[in-house]
């Protein structure tokens, strides 16, 4: 994306909403880069390319940065987890070929360089930011479990899974991809072959559709 410009031909400066998520993003990477402890605000405001006071005029002090940060991130990983399950809105005729497509892609999001940093945040700071956690799984777990069960309750309707309760449905859904995919990467610290990514999503979908298929 190019800067805009005065009429001058001057870079115009950065509005307090690009200047604030340009922050976000610094700090993010100075979080997962450092950890909470190790990081300090100069590292995140050299990062963002602003003044250090600029970081404290939109945020105050390091632990409230801190928070917006990983609702950012928390933010940004779930929008594009709703973009793959919003794809079962419209399956097609293959509904197995469907939920296997859904369910790589979202393996693809769990395993990307930002869930992995934002696991591990959550991971290294469970004592000292009880409430932030709740608000993070709420915010991607909690979101995306609502919109699965949304899609899975209108084809429960359409007679393509059996009657069902459909928040269970998607609980148990989103279980069988996650428990192995934290298991076979410990816990994100190691990178999963395409290969069992598939084979994970491949038999994630066999077992749900042998609960929740339609009677043959």
């Amino acid at each position: 994306m190019t800067a805009a410009t005065t009429p001058s031909g001057r870079a115009a400066p950065r509005g307090r909403i690009d200047k604030r998520q340009a922050i976000l993003d610094a700090a993010f990477a100075v979080f997962a880069r450092l950890g909470y402890e190790n990081a300090g605000v100069r590292e995140i405001a050299d990062e963002a390319g602003v003044a250090k006071l600029t970081v404290y005029n939109h945020f105050k002090d390091k632990e409230n940065l801190f928070r917006h940060t990983v609702e950012s991130a928390a933010d940004s990983v779930m929008a594009e987890n709703l973009a793959v399950a919003e794809r079962l809105r419209s399956p097609g005729d293959d509904l197995r070929a469907a939920l296997k497509d859904m369910a790589c892609q979202m393996l693809q999001v769990c395993c990307s360089e930002r869930a992995r940093a934002l696991k591990w945040l959550m991971y290294a700071q469970v004592g000292g930011f009880v409430d932030l956690i709740e608000t993070v799984q709420k915010r991607t777990y909690g979101r995306l479990a609502e919109a699965l069960a949304d899609r899975l309750a209108r084809l429960s309707l359409d007679g393509r899974l059996r009657p069902c309760d459909p928040a269970l449905a998607a609980e148990q859904f989103l279980t069988l991809l996650t428990g192995p995919m934290d298991a076979r990467s410990r816990l994100g610290t190691r990178a999963v072959p395409a290969a069992e990514t598939h084979a994970v999503a491949e038999a994630a979908v066999d077992t749900f559709l042998r609960a929740y298929g339609p009677a043959s």
